[in-house]
């Protein structure tokens, strides 16, 4: 670390703790992390970018408050630590070899409290070293007692309003650590979604032989069951009755409310050319196909060739060996678009040569997809859309045909941390949160529209969550958290845990100071609501706390990543409008894309990762923030590559230089009004940039777009001239405007460029309007244009020029050029132009410059064409003023004519704001 960081970071200690002031509060958070390894440079992305905007929003001269604390709730550390302690070496080497972690440490790790210790304390060093300004006094980790009382009081009211429920439904379930699972405690299949299969019992041999299946409506059109004769089946028995199926299924249906004693092994080969019957599809030979996963519903199915692609393919090419070719498909579903039979027209539309072809997953999608949403089942079937003659079929096969239900997870692999496979399970005596409930639904959506989502974009997304979320478990029987208050058995689960603690946030520091038994659920009642009259706590204090919540209170903006909209950005929208009142609400989220490695999606159990922390050891703390901000907006995915970083750690250096030299700038050149103008315009981008958001939009304006100005200012100072006094004006607020985005950097320089205190807390800058000066802009931007197009000229030319002849347009087609910008069908402005009288003498000249003048028109940003029109330069005196620069530029001597007045053949190719060039 540079001796500017290290001085940073000491200077920075307690500056950043924010209590209640007379001025205007802004409030930000942004998820907290689980401590169970070390940070990588995505998480650097995470946290980096509130970071820039709590620094901007302090700089506007507002009281800024930017927490963090660490979740450690639920089983993850549990997990790790009995790996460790079991001796397996793929947990060891990741947290000695990438986490780096000391021996003696690692020894300790064996106690998971070790572990959340350990890289609790790393997290806070590294996000020090980050340069985030928290207000450290507010830290605390989820198993906090303190913190424990609030989340008792939390669950008391959502318990007393009937959000918290008990029953019986299918969770996921680790029977490693005999625990339902969230997506926190998994290693794989983090977005795996429970879904309910029907299971269809067929009967063969005094056995029922079931099918899981999406589809029940089917059942008319089945022709055969499919069963791999490389597979060993079981006979069961299943609450009293015999069943055949795979051993995977069995174990399955064995966490699934069923009894199940497992009886003799059956050799899928003895199924084969068998016949087996259901009352709605007769009787059904069984054909042989290795595709069948074992570990797939019941691993045996039933085909449908006329609705589904893989069953119509696998019998075409039993069929194309001659086998099984008196089998016909039965097609039960007539949708738009397609034949008679759909899966055959989809199949042979497609092209598909057998059932290997790497088309046939999204072929199935969109024929399931297609008959779901248009199919309707045939007049001798009931004749309903198939979407309601799905849940019939199902009702009725439930009722009167034996069939249950099965459920499994949408993706195949669901992974616990602790290693072991996750299943479905289903869970009596467990305490659900009710989020089915449809009148908490309505005020979540409610909540929604008052709300500011950025991007625009996830709000569809939000909404979506919002229908479809089922009753999550809320409980666990171990794991680290909270038991919960009226049923101690239990122990709040991870996500069910961290709804609400931004509210948290506002008093923690103050908690901290008041022993855990006398935060009673009466001492939060009267913080948050203001009732009730508690005894453990006097009342000043009481007071002092619950101010200080209601200054900070409803949080501005909660950052966090778009996987977790589908639960934990959705859930404290939930518990929000659950506890708290109307004005205490959330007023607005910020949902963030992924970070990539290399074009690679980062993942620390897989190894992709690179610490943030070498990262900021390599490049230095400033060149990491600049390219994470810079990398990408904050909602769209960045990719981290080294060799792009390196190129950011030099453009800060050409800033320090920039800055560094710009201390002996003096005097004045007339070019200095054009570079404080384009300051003005540079601190408006910037300021509206940051306002929505665009940290990197900001990033653009505020270091590029000054750079490229400084740039052209350089180029047009008189010879000998270094920079005028301007420079050190620019220089002052150039460290204004990227002190949020690189602050160490910009601290060091502070002092420098003769700035007060801390630049963390100087004001950001304001539009000078004295100084903006359109007239001036717009003659630059003539003259950098026309050297511009003589310099691509200069490129194409094979001769060594002599002199330049630029050409200016005349008054008409300036004119012209009004006409055209303002007006609003550009394919009909030819005819507008020669309405005018003056252009109509013209005839052929001036509808050919219209063409051409219509061309720039479409060609140029629309400000500029606004402006043109609303004031044109006068371009003789801007370009004859600029001839000296011109000459020198291209060694050459340059003349500026009129159009009107010149006789030369390409004289007539002048525009406005475009003279012609003749280079001779």
């Amino acid at each position: 670390m540079q001796g500017n960081e290290r001085e940073c970071i000491t200077r920075w200690e307690h500056a950043f703790e924010a209590d209640p002031a007379e001025k205007e509060k802004y409030y930000l958070t942004v998820a907290y992390p689980y401590p169970s390894g070390a940070m990588h440079v995505g998480h650097g992305r995470t946290y980096i970018v509130p970071d820039v905007l709590a620094r901007y929003q302090r700089m506007r001269g507002k009281q800024v408050l930017f927490p963090m604390a660490f979740h450690v709730t639920g089983t993850p550390v549990i997990g790790i630590s009995k790996r460790i302690a079991n001796g397996d070496e793929k947990t060891i080497g990741l947290y000695r070899d990438l986490y780096r972690v000391p021996q003696d440490i690692l020894d300790r790790f064996i106690d998971p409290m070790e572990i959340v210790r350990h890289f609790s304390e790393e997290y806070r060093r590294v996000m020090q070293k980050s340069g985030l300004s928290i207000d450290w006094r507010r830290r605390f980790i989820t198993v906090d007692p303190q913190y424990s009382k609030f989340i008792e009081w939390q669950y008391k009211h959502l318990h007393e309003e009937e959000h918290v429920v008990k029953g019986a439904h299918p969770v996921k379930y680790c029977p490693q650590c005999e625990n339902p699972v969230g997506d926190h405690d998994l290693l794989e299949g983090e977005k795996a979604e429970i879904i309910k299969f029907t299971l269809v019992v067929f009967s063969w041999d005094g056995a029922r032989i079931p099918c899981a299946t999406l589809r029940p409506e089917t059942v008319y059109g089945v022709t055969n069951l499919w069963v791999n004769p490389d597979v060993t089946y079981v006979r069961v028995t299943l609450d009293n009755e015999e069943w055949l199926l795979s051993r995977e299924a069995a174990d399955k249906l064995a966490l699934q409310d069923h009894d199940i004693r497992v009886g003799e092994e059956v050799p899928g080969t003895v199924l084969i050319d068998q016949t087996v019957s259901h009352p709605l599809s007769g009787e059904v030979p069984v054909l042989p196909a290795t595709f069948v996963d074992p570990d797939m519903g019941t691993g045996i199915v039933m085909s449908v060739p006329a609705h589904a692609p893989f069953d119509y393919i696998a019998l075409r090419d039993l069929q194309q060996q001659g086998k099984y070719t008196s089998i016909r498909p039965i097609p039960l579903i007539s949708v738009e678009g397609y034949g008679e039979i759909p899966a055959k027209d989809a199949v042979e539309r497609a092209g598909i040569r057998d059932q290997n072809d790497p088309g046939m997953e999204a072929l199935t999608q969109e024929v399931y997809s297609a008959e779901f949403s248009r199919g309707k089942v045939f007049e001798k079937y009931g004749g309903r859309p198939v979407r309601e003659a799905r849940d019939d079929v199902a009702a009725l096969m439930m009722e009167r045909y034996g069939s249950i239900p099965m459920y499994e997870f949408d993706n195949r692999q669901v992974v616990c941390r602790c290693g072991g496979r996750v299943f479905v399970k289903i869970l009596h005596d467990q305490w659900f949160l009710e989020y089915s409930d449809p009148c908490w639904k309505e005020q979540v959506k409610v909540l929604l529209e008052r709300m500011a989502l950025v991007p625009p974009e996830v709000r569809t997304e939000f909404d979506r969550t919002v229908d479809w979320l089922k009753d999550w478990a809320c409980t666990r029987r171990v794991g680290l958290g909270t038991k919960l208050p009226w049923d101690p058995t239990w122990i709040i689960e991870p996500l069910s845990d961290s709804t609400i603690y931004m509210a948290y946030y506002t008093i923690a520091h103050h908690l901290k100071a008041i022993p855990p038994e006398d935060l009673t659920p009466e001492v939060f009642d009267y913080v948050f609501f203001g009732e009730g009259n508690p005894e453990t706590v006097d009342r000043e204090t009481l007071d002092a706390i619950r101010s200080e919540f209601l200054y900070w209170y409803p949080y501005d903006y909660r950052f966090s990543a778009k996987d977790l909209i589908s639960n934990h950005l959705t859930f404290q929208l939930f518990h929000h409008r659950a506890i708290f009142p109307q004005e205490l609400q959330p007023q607005g989220m910020v949902v963030f894309g992924m970070g990539l490695l290399n074009g690679a999606k980062m993942s620390s159990s897989k190894g992709n990762v690179f610490l943030l922390e070498d990262a900021l050891e390599e490049f230095g703390a400033d060149t990491v923030r600049m390219f994470l901000v810079g990398s990408a907006e904050p909602w769209q995915d960045f990719d981290w590559r080294n060799e792009l970083v390196s190129s950011t750690k030099r453009q800060i250096e050409r800033f320090w230089n920039t800055v560094e030299e710009a201390k002996e700038a003096e005097g004045t050149s007339p070019i200095d009004a054009w570079l404080a103008s384009r300051l003005q315009r540079r601190i408006e981008s910037a300021t509206a940039a940051l306002d929505s958001f665009q940290t990197r939009q900001a990033l653009q304006e505020a270091f590029f777009g000054v750079e490229a100005d400084l740039k052209w200012y350089r180029r047009r100072l008189p010879e000998g001239m270094t920079g005028g006094a301007v420079m050190q004006d620019l220089c002052r607020t150039w460290v204004r405007l990227l002190a949020p985005i690189i602050p160490f950097t910009c601290e060091a320089l502070w002092r420098e460029v003769g700035g007060e205190g801390m630049v963390s807390f100087a004001p950001w800058p304001e539009v000078d309007e004295t100084r903006v000066n359109p007239e001036v802009e717009l003659a630059e931007e003539l003259l950098a244009r026309t050297v511009e197009d003589i310099e691509s000229i200069v490129k194409l030319i094979p001769m060594e020029p002599k002199s330049v002849s630029l050409f200016v347009s005349p008054a008409w087609k300036h004119e012209a050029f009004r006409i055209i910008a303002a007006s609003a069908d550009k394919t009909k402005v030819v005819r507008e132009i020669m309405q005018n009288e003056e252009m109509r003498k013209r005839g052929r000249e001036a509808t050919d410059a219209a063409k051409q003048i219509t061309k720039l028109v479409l060609k140029l940003p629309p400000d500029l064409v606004k402006q043109l029109a609303a004031s044109s330069p006068d371009e003789q005196a801007v370009l004859e003023g600029a001839r000296a620069f011109l000459e020198h530029e291209f060694g050459v001597p340059v003349t500026v004519r009129s159009a009107e007045a010149s006789t030369h053949p390409k004289a007539s190719a002048a525009l406005p704001f475009k003279p012609a060039i003749v280079i001779e």
